[in-house]
């Protein structure tokens, strides 16, 4: 008989859900991503359009997180309504988010503010987005405005969601704006842009007003080489993880989101094996990689860990639950082992927009009718609530049971 085994996580753990601006407001009209989306030819199946009118809906977004007893709530704020034209803010866009800082506080939540989440205002992408010589010191002082509007209320800050997948996705794969393939060369001067973003970003948010721990987010998956594939992992590593884990050292702490792990052969970047169980977004199905990629960013980067993202889609929630739980006790493993982890935020707080993917991917614990609009709560974020409020998960010795050879 296996007898069940209770994980304690530290007091004063992190435990949140996170979204993000043009996922779930609507109507973003201003940015980069819209016009991306309404392009002739465009790769996004369909048009964010309404997304979850979270614009508008923000205060019933709160109550949820409230309900379900988690401590934060990370959320974005959205430079294109902020800067709809260069040097010319909205008062109203920042006071708009100043109500959603204070509301997250009067619910008794921590906010976890991202000042970049893929999106930017279209006066940028038509200089050339992140390309142009510009675009640090523009990102800079838009997060400047927003600090003095915002800064007393934030509770931790993240300046960039994710500039590894914006390079790439944008200038590797051409699956996000710019739409550019295979000009890896823009690839690393993006990357160059982003860093050097990021670091002036956190001198003006060290500047105040408010005094709240601040860090990058990074997309990481744990990277496997079969015999010959190591050349090509190695390369992979250096442009999408480690210019960047070597850039953060003096940050307060490194956003890890991770979601599955990637196999490298002697031709470069392979699917998952076949045979391997995958999630309808195509990716492994590997909760583990939450404690591999955990303890290699602490390792290089030498700063504290929070999970920023972790999540999978799936349309069964049973299925979530189980890889939340596996993904939990991975982490778990490495705070046993003696990475200073931070906290964890689930993926997503609602089935929103993903991306070139538009509505069909199921991330969230909340589902939304795309008609009406109505929230309806998953047994997920029962589930997830119920850790977060005891801090412990309760597991089985053998592990959770994970069928292989099936799609979830």
């Amino acid at each position: 008989m296996t007898l069940p085994e209770t994980l304690v996580f530290p007091e004063g753990f992190l435990w949140g859900t996170a979204t993000a601006a043009h996922q779930i407001e609507g109507g973003n009209t201003n940015s980069d991503w819209w016009a991306f989306e309404h392009q002739v030819g465009s790769p996004v199946v369909e048009p964010s359009g309404d997304a979850c009118d979270s614009f508008h809906r923000w205060e019933e977004d709160l109550d949820l997180v409230q309900q379900m007893g988690l401590n934060c709530y990370r959320f974005s704020v959205e430079w294109a309504r902020i800067e709809p034209a260069p040097g010319e803010f909205s008062q109203a866009a920042l006071d708009h988010y100043r109500r959603i800082c204070q509301g997250v506080r009067d619910r008794g939540l921590i906010p976890v503010v991202t000042f970049h989440h893929f999106t930017s205002p279209i006066w940028l992408s038509e200089r050339g987005g992140f390309e142009w010589e510009e675009a640090p010191a523009r990102f800079a002082n838009y997060v400047a405005h927003v600090t003095a509007s915002l800064g007393d209320e934030i509770g931790l800050g993240c300046t960039i969601n994710e500039p590894n997948i914006v390079s790439f996705m944008g200038y590797g794969l051409g699956f996000f704006p710019p739409a550019v393939s295979n000009a890896y060369d823009r690839v690393e001067a993006v990357n160059a842009n982003f860093i050097a973003a990021h670091s002036l970003a956190v001198e003006a948010l060290r500047a105040g007003p408010g005094t709240f721990p601040v860090g990058l987010t990074l997309s990481m998956a744990e990277l496997v080489a079969r015999d010959g594939g190591e050349a090509a992992r190695d390369e992979f590593q250096e442009t999408m993880e480690d210019v960047y884990l070597r850039a953060v050292r003096n940050d307060d702490f490194l956003g890890v989101q991770c979601y599955t792990r990637f196999h490298f052969g002697p031709n470069g970047f392979e699917g998952p094996p076949q045979g391997t169980r995958q999630t309808p977004m195509g990716y492994e199905w590997y909760p583990e990689c939450v404690g591999a990629t955990v303890r290699r960013a602490a390792n290089v980067s030498g700063i504290p860990i929070v999970v920023t993202e972790n999540g999978v889609s799936t349309s069964d929630d049973s299925q979530r639950i189980a890889y939340v739980s596996d993904a939990l006790a991975s982490l778990h493993g490495a705070l046993l082992d003696g990475v200073d982890v931070r906290g964890y935020f689930l993926w997503s707080l609602l089935d929103n927009f993903e991306w070139t993917l538009g509505y069909e991917q199921q991330f969230g614990i909340v589902s939304v009718d795309r008609s009406t609009f109505a929230r309806t709560m998953k047994p997920s974020a029962s589930f997830f609530g119920g850790i977060a409020q005891s801090s412990t998960l309760t597991v089985s010795n053998s592990g959770a049971q994970n069928p292989s050879n099936n799609e979830v």
